[in-house]
């Protein structure tokens, strides 16, 4: 590569990214103070850095410029500190991104995130491969296909795990509770998500609501799952109660958090605040009219519930309208906002910390669980499919502590204790 071909492609570079932020600053992407109006003199150290690698590099053949792009971007976006939840997505993985949150993708059906530079799963989707692989929440993936997913970006990671319908995957995963890893084939599929599933608890007049992330029909689907409830009547017996279900809800949209919240708050209630680098606070109130504002709820947390999942739990618990049981959900305390760049590639980034009702920053700290139980990640957890099987003492029995010690709290609330 000669001297002038480097040059070029730096000159290149630089207009691509001054270009960037001027059609940025024209089309409101960016929202930034006056003082980073100016490219700060510490840039300057990077473009130095870049030129030592194209000038001496052993390998040229192996240098990729957009790999080494992106490695910076997700490079700067870790120094800010906003673990689990500010991110950068190249193209590919943006789209991907975004069709699961629109209900379906292709893949390997799992809930992942970058804890600890480990690449962790958050929890596999009910009836996935990665489900039927034996994948549980805190599996850490090793390598795929062989390749070591130490120090690679979030990005990169899910890219290479994700793919076409009928393919398979290695991973290299040490599972939670083991000391060795194991490789793990998977043929991938496409994935559908339905965000909300129900079931009366058997023997009971209790719902089991669970709600898997907060995608953009998440609210329609629970209105109709509410409404079901509401017309629920056995041995003339309505339905009584809802154990709410948010464990290893990864979160979703803020719109979505708000509207589901306002299913179960009074109108005017306080959901969440906003507050934004300049101090000013928004505040995000129930919409009312709701489909399940009197039934008694429960709702159950863990450490996979994050985002819009932990805003819907704060708001529930700070208004008094329900009890939290489980753990001390992730601390993801930033509401994200998607800046997409020239060559489709997205950076979601925290432009407000949220806080509860009563002003609480959850960022690193997570919601806290009025009744906190903890348990094994190899634990079955209930769902609306595997509900346990009544038995004459004991309807609600079931290796899933967390769930039981909901359903018994709730039904002495209802019911007391005699």
């Amino acid at each position: 590569m000669t001297g002038l071909t480097r040059k070029l492609k730096k000159i290149t570079y630089v207009a691509v990214i001054v270009l960037a932020f001027m059609i940025g600053n024209v089309t409101g992407w960016f929202v930034r103070p006056a003082f980073a109006a100016e490219v700060p003199p510490e840039f300057a150290v990077f473009w130095e850095a870049w030129d030592i690698v194209l000038t001496n590099f052993v390998d040229q053949d192996k240098i990729d410029f957009r790999r080494m792009t992106y490695g910076a971007i997700q490079g700067m976006l870790e120094t800010l500190g906003d673990n689990n939840h500010t991110v950068f997505f190249d193209p590919d993985t943006a789209r991907l991104q975004e069709r699961a949150l629109e209900g379906s993708f292709e893949g390997i059906g799992a809930h992942v995130s970058m804890k600890n530079d480990q690449f962790t799963i958050i929890s596999p989707i009910r009836g996935s491969p990665a489900e039927a692989a034996g994948l549980l929440p805190g599996d850490i993936i090793l390598a795929v296909d062989g390749i070591s997913t130490i120090g690679l970006p979030e990005w990169d990671v899910i890219s290479r795990v994700r793919g076409s319908a009928g393919t398979s995957v290695v991973l290299t995963v040490l599972h939670v509770d083991a000391d060795e890893p194991i490789d793990i084939t998977i043929v991938r599929r496409r994935i559908e998500i339905k965000s909300v599933t129900w079931s009366r608890i058997p023997g009971t007049a209790i719902a089991y609501v669970q709600i898997t992330q907060f995608a953009g029909d998440t609210n329609f689907e629970l209105m109709r799952v509410l409404q079901a409830i509401n017309r629920e009547v056995t041995n003339d017996q309505p339905m009584r109660g809802i154990v709410l279900d948010l464990r290893n809800n990864p979160g979703g949209y803020l719109h979505e958090a708000v509207r589901v919240g306002s299913q179960f708050l009074e109108s005017g209630q306080v959901i969440l605040h906003e507050r934004d680098a300049m101090g000013q606070v928004q505040t995000h109130r129930s919409l009312g009219n709701g489909f399940a504002r009197d039934l008694p709820m429960v709702v159950l947390i863990n450490q996979g519930s994050a985002s819009a999942a932990e805003i819907l739990a704060g708001a529930l618990q700070e208004n008094g309208r329900a009890k939290l049981v489980g753990e001390v959900t992730l601390g993801t305390g930033t509401v994200l906002h998607p800046f997409t760049l020239s060559d489709g590639s997205v950076i979601r980034l925290g432009v407000t910390n949220w806080l509860t009702p009563k002003m609480n920053l959850i960022k690193n700290q997570g919601i806290q669980p009025d009744v906190k139980i903890t348990q094994k990640a190899s634990i079955q957890l209930v769902d609306a499919t595997v509900l346990p099987q009544p038995t004459a003492q004991q309807p609600w029995s079931s290796d899933d502590l967390q769930f039981n010690a909901a359903l018994l709290l709730l039904s002495l609330s209802i019911f007391g204790d005699g």
